[in-house]
């Protein structure tokens, strides 16, 4: 998606050769017309998928999944990394680990969300180690729905997440493969 390179080449920050900063335009920052051109597509890519729901986690990847919710016209459900009064019965729950934050995070969906019936698409923001998209995997199979594929703004192609997921036979679109971020600088795929 070439509008998704320009603005990973003129606003993206490369911190370090695994650590790609897009606080700018995609999780901190919103460029909401970006947003809407990466939500059509992923509507495009799995159009013929019989999505019922979009599953994300908070914060980062609820942005790109609303915008291919309102375009597939499905409801948008995002895993919550923090309590809640109002979330807590039975959840469906798995752990993540943050590579960014180093941290581990359990995040939950009421199972009143999520059935058996579901055809289920995962969003995010990034694909690197794949810990986030197992999580939200695992969830969904807790619910007994069927993941139809995964769609990835932005894949670190040089970290194991992308041939874990093929391995285990899912679809994952990404918008943006990144190659390497070696001296400072983006590479696409």
């Amino acid at each position: 998606m070439e509008a998704l390179h320009k603005k990973i080449r003129e606003e993206g920050i490369v911190l370090s050769d695994q650590v790609l900063k897009v606080d700018a335009f995609l999780n901190h920052q919103i460029d909401p017309l970006l947003m809407q051109q990466i939500g059509d597509e992923f509507a495009r890519l799995f159009a013929d998928s019989g999505i019922s729901k979009i599953v994300t986690i908070e914060a980062s990847g609820i942005a790109p999944a609303v915008m291919t919710g309102l375009k597939l016209g499905v409801p948008v459900i995002f895993a919550r990394k923090h309590q809640s009064l109002t979330l807590t019965e039975n959840l469906l729950t798995a752990t993540v680990h943050s590579f960014t934050k180093q941290t581990d995070s359990t995040v939950a969906i009421s199972p009143r969300h999520l059935n058996s019936s579901d055809r289920v698409l995962i969003i995010d923001d990034f694909l690197a180690n794949g810990k986030a998209s197992q999580a939200l995997i695992s969830i969904i199979k807790q619910a007994g729905a069927k993941v139809a594929g995964l769609g990835i703004v932005i894949e670190k192609s040089f970290q194991p997440g992308r041939a874990e997921l093929d391995a285990q036979g899912y679809r994952v679109e990404s918008l943006a493969r990144v190659k390497s971020l070696v001296g400072g600088q983006v590479t696409f795929l």
